[in-house]
């Protein structure tokens, strides 16, 4: 088989963190359904670093996928009817600060979205969340999640993370750089997929580019 490539937004520009963001991502997507039949994770630290990335694998015709943070809330003319005909590359073009052009030979299928940032995810998984924290964890502080966490505001989700850790007794408050990745690797896919119909489309479609039947 061709290999795939997986380009990601995290990691900053350590390389320490670049190999613990691969090391998050590698270990969900296992849990997820992909253990024997894995991407090859690129951590590429920023956004732009990630698009870029994945533009020239595309040119040099390698088989890619893009995940980024979609950074604010999905407009219904980019998430109508299945999964398969929602419209990432709409939504990133229509998006202040990114302004991004579809990559030629590239489809919808290749770009997908946290929604609204990767820390969404881990609101689904809050028995996790206060395994990992510990003593002084405030998980009251977090978010509702009985309706879709993608819907919760970027800052919301932040601002939720620093009031449910600023406690914490054996855990410095949430620092994307310290915490993300730990977290990453530990949260249950089926309960991020369950919450977030992104995550959902992200999963599947990494499972068919690497011929895992569903």
């Amino acid at each position: 088989m061709v290999g795939v490539y997986l380009f990601v937004e995290g990691g900053g520009n350590s390389n320490d963190l670049k190999t613990e963001c691969r090391h998050g991502f590698s270990t969900f997507l296992e849990k997820a359904g992909l253990k024997g039949k894995m991407p090859r994770i690129v951590a590429c630290g920023g956004r732009e670093q990630a698009f870029d990335r994945f533009i020239t694998a595309t040119k040099n015709g390698e088989t890619a996928i893009l995940l980024i943070d979609s950074e604010s809330a999905i407009a219904s003319d980019c998430q109508q009817g299945d999964s398969g005909a929602w419209k990432p590359w709409k939504h990133l073009k229509n998006r202040p600060g990114d302004n991004w052009e579809q990559p030629d030979n590239t489809s919808d299928n290749d770009c997908h979205l946290m929604v609204q940032c990767m820390e969404s995810w881990f609101i689904a998984d809050r028995e996790t969340l206060k395994t990992f924290f510990g003593k002084g964890f405030n998980g009251s502080a977090l978010p509702s999640t009985q309706s879709s966490v993608e819907l919760i505001d970027k800052a919301q989700v932040y601002k939720s993370f620093a009031e449910a850790t600023k406690n914490c007794e054996t855990k410095k408050p949430y620092g994307k750089g310290e915490h993300s990745f730990k977290i990453l690797a530990l949260i249950d896919p089926v309960k991020v997929i369950t919450a977030s119909p992104w995550a959902d489309r992200f999963v599947k479609t990494a499972k068919a580019k690497m011929g895992i039947a569903r």
